[in-house]
């Protein structure tokens, strides 16, 4: 879903939050849209939201529902020398995986293709050192 044209055509009337199979979607900031908060839950991509919405402002189903992609930052455990996988274990497209290192911990590698955006990883890291970004050809060489 486009940012600007979600807020534009949406009403607020909270029903995309009520049909959310996971808590994905919340209502937050003080003009009550709704909002994605990947600290309480990853998307499935289930479309319950867009099947409940009264407004036409979802993507059709064929589509991908937004173009966001996971952020590791330098807070993350294997940077600082402790082996930790729990974001790998947790994305079920394969998109995080570790590279080993000679003589030192694997680092997470992101595939950026195979990212779907969903935000699993993000509560899953026991540091908070992955986020999602809007991903654009500029930033990481995706269409």
């Amino acid at each position: 879903m486009e940012n600007s044209l979600f807020v534009d055509g949406c009403t607020r009337c909270q029903a995309c939050v009520s049909a959310c199979e996971t808590g994905v979607i919340t209502i937050a900031g003080r003009f009550d849209y709704p909002e994605l908060d990947f600290q309480r839950a990853e998307c499935t991509f289930c479309r319950r939201c867009a099947e409940a919405c009264p407004e036409p402002i979802f993507k059709r189903a064929e589509s991908r529902p937004w173009r966001r992609v996971a952020v590791i930052d330098e807070s993350c455990l294997t940077m600082k020398g402790i082996t930790c996988r729990s974001c790998q274990d947790v994305c079920e497209p394969y998109a995080i995986q570790f590279r080993l290192r000679l003589g030192g911990i694997a680092q997470p590698q992101l595939d950026i293709d195979a990212c779907t955006g969903c935000g699993g990883c993000v509560k899953s890291c026991p540091v908070g050192a992955i986020t999602t970004r809007e991903s654009d050809k500029e930033n990481d060489g995706t269409a």
